[in-house]
C-alpha cells in the first residue's frame, strides 16, 4: 500500500469491531520491525523567489533506528526527473523527526508540480508528495508550533552555531567534533506568578540553548559521547563529543543548536579510513 503523508499519523492503531459488552480500543506500539514513512511537511518561499519544499519523516519504529541507504529505494522525484540524492537522510531515528531537508525549486515552478520523496523499507513503499498548495505554505510560527515550542516570540533570532570536527580518522580511533553556539537570549525562561499560578494556563517555555548531535548518513552506527549537550540560558553553550563509528565509509554527521523554538543545523562530513591491519593480529 503506498501512503500519502502530509501530517504526523499514527504508529499503529486497531479499532476494534463493536461487540456486546463494554467497548474496548487498542494501540499497539512496535519496538522494532516496522517500516519508515516520508512526510511533507510544507513549503517556503525563498528571498531569491525559488521556492524549498520541506520534508521528515514518522519511523513507525519506538526503538529501532534503520538505514535506507541512497538508491531505488531512498528516492526524490522533482517533476518527472528523479535524483538518487537531493539531501535526504539515509540513518532514520525512531518516531516523528520533522524539518529534516529541503528541495529548492525555481521560481517558476509550476505550483502543481510535485515533488516526492519515496521510501522502500520493510517491504513496504511509502511516498510524501509535495507541492505549492498555498495552505502548506510555512511560516516561523508554524515551525515553532509543530516544533512543541510554545507561543512563538515574534524577537526571537535562531541561535548561530560554529562547528569544527575532525574530517577523516582511521579506526577505531574516533572523531573529536567541537560545537559551538550562541543565542540571544530569547525566548525567555517560564516563570510562574503568585498571580497566576495555574502553569498550563500560559505557554510553555524552553530554558534556553541546547546542542545535539545525530547521525545523517553512513555505513555503520555512530556513537556520540556524549550526543547533547546541557541546557543553557543567556550564555554560550559549548559542546566537544567523541565520535565513534562501526564501520569505514564515509559519514555525514548533523549538529543541531534549539532555544526551544528556533533551531540552526550544520552537517558536516567524515571520512572513516579502515584500520591498519598488524601480521599476525586478527
Amino acid at each position: 500500500m503506498r501512503g500519502f503523508w502530509v501530517v504526523l499519523g499514527v504508529s499503529a492503531a486497531f479499532l476494534l469491531a463493536s461487540v456486546p459488552g463494554p467497548r474496548l480500543s487498542a494501540q499497539v506500539q512496535f519496538a522494532r520491525g516496522q517500516n519508515v514513512a516520508p512526510v511533507f511537511e510544507g513549503w517556503e518561499h525563498n528571498p531569491d523567489g525559488t521556492y524549498s519544499l520541506v520534508f521528515g519523516y514518522l519511523n513507525r519504529n519506538y526503538e529501532e533506528e534503520v538505514d535506507i541507504p541512497l538508491g531505488s529505494e531512498n528516492t526524490v522525484t522533482v517533476g518527472a526527473e528523479v535524483f538518487g540524492d537531493k539531501g535526504q537522510p539515509t540513518h532514520f531515528y525512531p518516531r516523528r523527526q520533522r524539518f529534516l531537508f529541503r528541495v529548492v525549486v525555481p521560481k517558476d515552478w509550476d505550483k502543481k508540480q510535485k515533488v516526492v520523496w519515496t521510501l522502500t523499507s520493510r517491504g513496504r513503499t511509502d511516498q510524501a508528495k509535495g507541492w505549492l498548495q498555498p495552505e502548506w505554505e510555512l511560516s516561523p510560527d508554524v515551525v515553532v508550533e509543530n516544533m512543541g515550542g510554545g507561543v512563538p516570540d515574534p524577537n526571537n533570532k535562531a541561535p548561530a552555531l560554529t562547528v569544527s570536527p575532525d574530517p577523516t580518522v582511521t579506526l577505531p580511533n574516533p572523531a573529536t567534533l567541537t560545537a559551538t553556539a550562541t543565542d540571544d537570549g530569547l525566548p525567555k525562561p517560564y516563570r510562574r506568578s503568585p498571580s497566576n499560578p495555574d502553569r498550563d494556563a500560559q505557554p510553555r517555555r524552553p530554558i534556553g540553548v541546547q546542542i545535539r548531535w545525530i547521525q545523517y548518513r553512513g555505513p555503520g552506527k555512530v556513537t556520540f559521547t556524549p550526543d547533547a549537550s546541557p541546557v543553557l540560558h543567556g550564555e554560550p553553550v559549548a559542546l566537544t563529543s567523541q565520535a565513534t563509528f562501526s564501520a569505514p565509509g564515509t559519514y555525514v554527521l548533523r549538529v543541531t543548536a534549539n532555544d526551544g523554538q528556533l533551531f540552526t543545523s550544520s552537517d558536516v562530513t567524515v571520512t572513516v579510513k579502515p584500520g591498519v591491519s598488524v601480521q599476525g593480529q586478527r
